[in-house]
């Protein structure tokens, strides 16, 4: 019995693979969570908030930047950051494709 060929487009499920990655760590999800309810927040008070050193709030951040997930913007001496709707959005949609024709090519 031959499997079915899967389409599947690769550079979005690797884009999306990544985004995933980064999200996956309970500390970042902590970040992400909190930059949420308060739409755009500076670090000083994501760190000191969440009761975190401010070496290791920056060091998950930078993977969040990284990885496109949350977006800076710079006022005077402190960096806000936001969370990229679009990016999350794109990586759901690309992973829900993937199982949608999985589950197709599957049955």
């Amino acid at each position: 019995m031959r499997k079915a060929r899967v389409s599947v487009n690769d550079e979005r499920l690797q884009v999306s693979s990544e985004v995933l990655r980064a999200v996956a760590h309970p500390l970042r999800m902590k970040i992400l969570e909190f930059i949420d309810r308060n739409d755009e927040i500076n670090v000083n008070k994501i760190y000191n908030t969440l009761g975190l050193e401010q070496s290791i709030t920056s060091q998950h951040l930078r993977i969040l930047r990284l990885a496109d997930i949350v977006t800076t913007q710079r006022d005077g001496k402190y960096i806000h950051y936001s969370i990229n709707y679009d990016k999350l959005g794109s990586t759901v949609d690309s992973v829900q494709h993937f199982l949608e024709v999985s589950k197709t090519t599957a049955g």
